[in-house]
């Protein structure tokens, strides 16, 4: 008689049929936490350039949503913008690191990011099976902005109808997010006076997601997160840091150069009622799924005190 404690012997397509369950079993419990809650995604880097990882952040996103979370995602449309920009023969200067943004300027800007680059990833996300809505600072009022004067260093400075903000109106953003649909903003900002202003996309997912406390806001760049040297002198990625880790790693020359303003942008948010901070490595096909569902996941983690289990 067979032995009935013994588990049978599986051939190699068996055996990865159970491995991809195991993969389901692991993401369980962090569905389980995210189901309702609200995750900002800031699109960028090479993920809206390769067509491939187009479709993977798509994808990834679609998934997101049909298992109950809500996903609303802010991009960027910079190379857009510059193809834009050299086909109608406009130059493009910059001050203090920022481009000069003068009337011309912000109607083309304007014009691809809310009527092409928008409308792209809309379509996109809408092809595989979500019910994305593409919408701009303007709409409702969403984004209130003003003219930025002055750069990071406080010194005044004149970049035209480059913005900063001053309020989200979270309202359109929770009525389409809380029912069946994506919400897809361009970083377009409007003045007291109407006025359109160009503002920064990762300054518009920040503020997008503190102002709505969102559970996570995940920024996916073309680097791994935040790296350090092994004791081979290779690259390490660190997984998670909080503020005592960062200014450590920053003291060591660990963190440096731009690294530096954006790490400290994710605490900024998280002392604001945003709970985790992660920076992703975009390259990688469904890095977001990598992140959100696996125990150690695929970038660095930003908590605001350290022993939070990765993932979560």
């Amino acid at each position: 008689m067979a032995n009935q404690d013994k588990m049978p012997e599986f051939n190699e397509e068996m055996k990865g049929k159970i491995d991809k369950a195991s993969i389901l079993i692991e993401a369980l419990p962090y569905m389980r936490k995210l189901r309702g809650q609200t995750i900002v995604i800031k699109y960028g880097g090479n993920a809206m350039v390769n067509e491939d990882l187009k479709q993977s952040v798509m994808d990834d996103i679609t998934l997101l949503k049909y298992i109950g979370i809500n996903p609303i995602l802010v991009h960027g449309g910079g190379p857009d913008i510059n193809n834009m920009l050299n086909k109608m023969n406009i130059e493009s200067h910059f001050v203090s690191g920022l481009r000069y943004t003068d009337e011309d300027t912000m109607r083309i800007a304007q014009m691809v990011l809310v009527g092409k680059t928008n409308k792209e990833i809309v379509s996109n996300l809408n092809s595989k099976g979500a019910k994305a809505i593409g919408i701009c600072g303007i709409d409702g009022n969403l984004i209130e902005a003003e003219k930025l004067d002055k750069d990071n260093a406080g010194n005044p400075i004149d970049v035209g109808y480059v913005g900063k903000i001053t309020k989200i109106n979270v309202k359109v953003i929770e009525m389409l997010a809380n029912d069946e649909f994506i919400p897809v903003i361009a970083p377009i900002g409007v003045g007291k006076d109407g006025e359109s202003y160009n503002i920064n996309a990762d300054t518009v997912a920040s503020e997008v997601a503190a102002a709505l406390k969102a559970e996570k806001l995940i920024t996916l760049t073309d680097v791994a997160g935040v790296l350090e040297k092994d004791e081979d002198g290779n690259d390490k990625l660190i997984p998670v840091l909080d503020e005592a880790s960062i200014n450590e790693c920053i003291d060591k020359g660990i963190i440096t150069g731009g690294m530096i303003p954006k790490l400290y942008g994710c605490l900024d948010i998280i002392k604001r009622g945003v709970s985790k901070a992660h920076i992703i490595d975009g390259r990688i096909p469904h890095s977001l799924l990598l992140e959100i569902f696996t125990a150690k996941g695929i970038g660095t983690m930003i908590v605001k005190e350290k022993g939070t289990k990765y993932g979560n």
